[in-house]
């Protein structure tokens, strides 16, 4: 199997490495047989095409609806100064930057074609950002003017000479600024980096229209963090809509619209510099005071752009009432961990509920903390409900020295939003197998 779509090269060259001795028959002979071993296990020899009539509802409207659904429900809120969203009915809007108008960008890589650049030419009939925005707040209202646009026939991270002073301009007549900012469609080699900034051109785009005094409406079409240090500050809001598909455009127009309340949380820690590059379950590091403390944190030494797990609603939702029932557990032992949700705000809103836990005190160092769980519930104005995770005591245990599964006795820490409790484990347990 050849994972690289446009290299011919590769089956010739592979044979003479095998006539040269320089791979053996054996190395061919394992990787085909796992292939077919796979192809067997799916029952492609039985039956090696499946008729399009099997699949009725095959791209049906119902599936587009969940694709939509998808898509609202991970595109993230992470600024939101002076609650400038969700934007009034009949905001007059620009939309600008190179992933304004571009369903390449919404899909990204491995999407139609294998760097996505095929795209354009098969999703015409569903709406990049610019469309969308122009369907939700009508075509008198929405203007666009890129400022910055992609090569789209050459290196994939190329632009073309900007033209910020034309969108600079198109402001003018507007009451908000909806900047589309990020990358283009890209995967594997042809798109590795050598820094996370985002370019040169998007980040002068941006400061120049920051200096209208519009409210800008930072959008962050990307597939991974691109540093925006610079331009965050001044950005009224920040919404990360990372590759949502072919309906990101329409799921965004919803929330930006207040449709839809935002609910998405970030699945990673969105550094601020490129050295700060870190997992949100890091080792702890220690201050010159002594005093313990986490990245992942708000007050922690290596400063973050946002936090794993960080993500805004139209509504606020408050934490009470965290309880387990039973604080001393081993690890046979299933501990049920609940806490009260109430949406505190004047709005519906759906919030992902996170369980972390923390081991305080471990023969090697422990990491700061572990996601152990999460549930996504919505609730009306007003509105409680009591979520529960049933927490087995075996999965607190971590990889000791001599790599085996091990849950020491101790304390540890389990956290539900702004509410924490301790447990203690009363036994020592060491696993002989790997996978416990």
């Amino acid at each position: 199997m050849v994972m690289e779509p446009y290299n011919l090269a590769f089956c010739p060259a592979l044979k003479e490495l095998v006539e040269d001795g320089e791979v053996s028959t054996e190395r061919i002979d394992d990787a085909v047989r796992r292939v077919l071993r796979l192809k067997y296990r799916l029952g492609l020899f039985e039956k090696p095409y499946w008729p399009r009539a099997e699949f009725p509802d095959f791209g049906s409207n119902e599936h587009e609806a969940v694709a939509k659904s998808a898509a609202a429900e991970s595109i993230t809120l992470l600024k939101n100064e002076n609650t400038v969203l969700p934007l009034p009915s009949n905001a007059r809007i620009l939309v600008t930057g190179p992933n304004a108008n571009s369903m390449r960008t919404l899909n990204g890589g491995w999407s139609y074609s294998w760097q996505g650049e095929k795209t354009e030419d098969f999703a015409q009939q569903y709406n990049t950002i610019y469309e969308a925005l122009q369907n939700k707040f009508g075509t008198a209202n929405v203007k666009y003017e890129p400022g910055v646009t992609y090569k789209m026939d050459g290196q994939y991270f190329e632009e073309n000479t900007p033209e910020i002073q034309k969108a600079v301009t198109a402001a003018s007549g507007v009451d908000y600024i909806v900047l589309c900012v990020g990358e283009n469609s890209y995967c594997e080699t042809p798109g590795n980096l050598d820094e996370l900034t985002l370019s040169e051109n998007q980040t002068n785009l941006a400061l120049a229209l920051q200096k209208t005094g519009k409210p800008v409406i930072l959008v962050l079409n990307e597939g991974r963090p691109r540093l925006i240090r610079e331009i965050e500050p001044g950005s009224a809001a920040v919404v990360q809509t990372y590759l949502p598909g072919n309906f990101g455009g329409d799921a965004l127009s919803d929330i930006l619209s207040g449709d839809i309340n935002p609910s998405g949380k970030l699945p990673y820690t969105y550094p601020k510099y490129e050295q700060g590059l870190i997992t949100y379950d890091h080792k702890p590091s220690q201050n010159i005071a002594g005093k313990m403390e986490g990245a992942y944190d708000y007050g922690a030494q290596t400063s973050v752009q946002y936090p794993f797990g960080f993500g805004l609603s139209y509504t606020t939702f408050t934490y009470s009432n965290m309880s387990v029932d039973n604080t001393d557990f081993t690890s046979d032992d299933i501990v049920k961990v609940s806490v009260d949700v109430t949406n505190s705000g004047e709005v519906e809103g759906k919030e992902s509920v996170l369980l972390f836990s923390s081991d305080l005190v471990a023969s090697l160092s422990p990491d700061v903390r572990r996601l152990r769980g999460f549930e996504k519930i919505s609730l009306k104005p007003g509105e409680t409900k009591t979520v529960t995770f049933d927490l087995k005591g075996e999965d607190l245990a971590y990889v000791n020295e001599l790599g085996k599964w091990t849950i020491e006795e101790g304390e540890f820490m389990l956290q539900l939003g702004d509410q924490t409790t301790n447990i203690n484990c009363t036994k020592t347990k060491v696993w002989e197998t790997p996978n416990k």
